[in-house]
């Protein structure tokens, strides 16, 4: 008899023998396991519109099999996500480090600055933002005259880019960004210019015009200068837009609405990415990815031809010889609805579409990020992470009310206002490389996302916009747990 069959029979006879001192029923007590498998623990968070819970740890929740869990019949909301149904794959979530913003944080002592940032990139001790948009050059959203790395006095051009400096970015840009890149190593940068060097251009200046065909070598290595650059500062750029809202051109208004801009058709863009900054990249030896577009995801052109909308990265990408060097393509939302990226990504599903501009408030906002991120969005960053009390600084026409945190223009100091709490429900708990899944309520008018993050972990949020709480079965696979929503909050789940 093997040796493992001689030891099991010698266990039972040892039972049978207990079996005549204990009756059998105390015997099969005695030798029988429970094979049901432990339920999975589900940790919760809760912010709330009013902050009275602000990324609050809230009771956790049990998943059980349904027919253990009695109380599911009474959820008058049903939450299903099917794991198995996999949709994009996550690069991150973040703001953007502009010029204001990185202003106003030089404004504070130094321990207040290191403490901001931290709450900022810091997964741990602070929400987790892991994706920053960066300038190439200033964006309207700035205190100091606008500039380029290659300014040169009316009449003048600097093909060789002899004169090109990034100098002025050392005031107070580069020393936020390096301080962000300590904090967070994993943080990744991708950088947006709002004009070219005004030389370079149909307007002379910064503001408005076109870039003019035969600066388009020049422009791409200025490209290459400035990626170069930053990597010697220790900033390396993961990727770069052509231009932000191309279809811009501020020249032609009215003189209060003037601000650093740049207007491109997609096949401009697709001309210079195809003849000169792709092969630039290439030759420089330069792996920063090229994304296109970087403007407002209407299906249509809007009548003034300022939103240009899908058509323009179709035409981009309907080039193989264009579209072998754009690894994806970025997205506003100041015109159109998120389907319109569902709709480019249906005839180009193999480049990621990133939300690279739109700041979103409140619960309601939150919502919106939701259905951002179920058309198909691999990305998220909002727009300018902390101006001042008074909206300062801002030479651009467009005012900032509020952001995530905000600077108090007298004493200094920082508020934390809900929307950096809201942030957190995402930005926490989604991890890089997550893959959304498949995620569908019935029973209210709510809105649920939900990850499977490369940790093996689960991430599900769920926006509440109403005044009416709700009790909600979330229900995996043959599994379901019970969740309370308050009014106006957002809940994350971690399982």
């Amino acid at each position: 008899m093997p040796i493992f069959r001689e030891f099991a029979w010698r266990r039972v006879r040892g039972y049978l023998k207990v079996a005549g001192h204990l009756g059998l029923a105390s015997c099969l007590l005695l030798v029988s396991t429970d094979s049901s498998p432990a339920a999975t623990t589900g940790q919760v968070w809760v912010t709330t519109q009013d902050m009275t819970r602000r990324l609050a740890p809230a009771e956790k929740i049990e998943f059980l099999a349904a027919r253990d869990d009695g109380q599911t019949t009474a959820a008058n909301v049903t939450i299903r996500i099917d794991p198995q149904r996999i949709y994009q794959k996550m690069l991150g979530l973040g703001s953007s480090l502009e010029h204001t913003t990185c202003f106003n944080l030089m404004q504070l002592s130094d321990a207040d600055r290191i403490e901001a940032v931290t709450k900022l990139v810091d997964r741990k001790h602070g929400i987790g933002m892991n994706l920053m948009r960066i300038c190439i050059g200033t964006p309207d959203f700035t205190g100091a005259p606008w500039y380029s790395y290659d300014d040169l006095p009316a009449g003048e051009k600097d093909p060789s880019l002899s004169q090109f400096s990034i100098e002025k970015d050392r005031q107070y840009v580069l020393p936020v960004l390096k301080l962000a890149r300590e904090t967070n190593p994993a943080l990744l940068l991708f950088a947006s210019p709002w004009s070219p060097p005004g030389w370079m251009k149909s307007s002379g200046s910064m503001i408005g015009g076109h870039l003019l065909p035969e600066s388009y070598p020049a422009y791409a290595d200025y490209f290459v200068k400035f990626v170069l650059a930053y990597e010697r500062e220790g900033i390396p750029i993961h990727a770069i837009t052509v231009q932000n809202e191309p279809g811009v051109d501020r020249q032609r208004d009215t003189p209060k609405w003037h601000y650093p801009s740049c207007r491109w058709t997609g096949e401009q863009e697709r001309d210079f990415i195809r003849d000169h900054l792709g092969p630039a990249f290439r030759i420089a030896g330069i792996k920063t990815q090229i994304w296109s577009y970087d403007h407002n995801f209407n299906v249509e052109p809007t009548a003034d031809g300022d939103d240009p909308g899908i058509s323009y990265p179709r035409t981009v990408l309907a080039d193989p010889h264009a579209a072998q060097y754009v690894s994806g393509v970025a997205f506003h939302g100041y015109a159109g609805n998120p389907e319109g990226m569902s709709r480019f990504l249906s005839e180009f599903p193999d480049r990621p579409a990133h939300f690279t501009e739109g700041s979103v408030f409140g619960v309601l906002g939150a919502r919106r990020l939701i259905d951002l991120l179920s058309h198909g969005a691999s990305s998220y960053n909002a727009w300018v992470t902390m101006i001042d009390t008074r909206g300062k600084p801002n030479n651009g026409p467009f005012r900032a009310s509020r952001t995530c945190i905000m600077l108090d223009a007298e004493t200094k100091t920082v508020d934390y206002r809900v929307d950096y709490y809201l942030y957190g429900q995402f930005m926490k708990f989604i991890e890089r490389e997550a893959v959304r899944i498949r995620t569908e309520i019935t029973g209210a008018d709510l809105r649920a996302v939900a990850f499977r993050n490369p940790s093996g972990t689960h991430t599900l949020v769920v926006a509440n916009s109403s005044g009416v709480g709700h009790e909600a079965s979330i229900a995996v696979g043959q599994d379901s747990a019970r969740l309370r929503l308050a009014p106006y909050s957002v809940a994350t789940v971690v399982w």
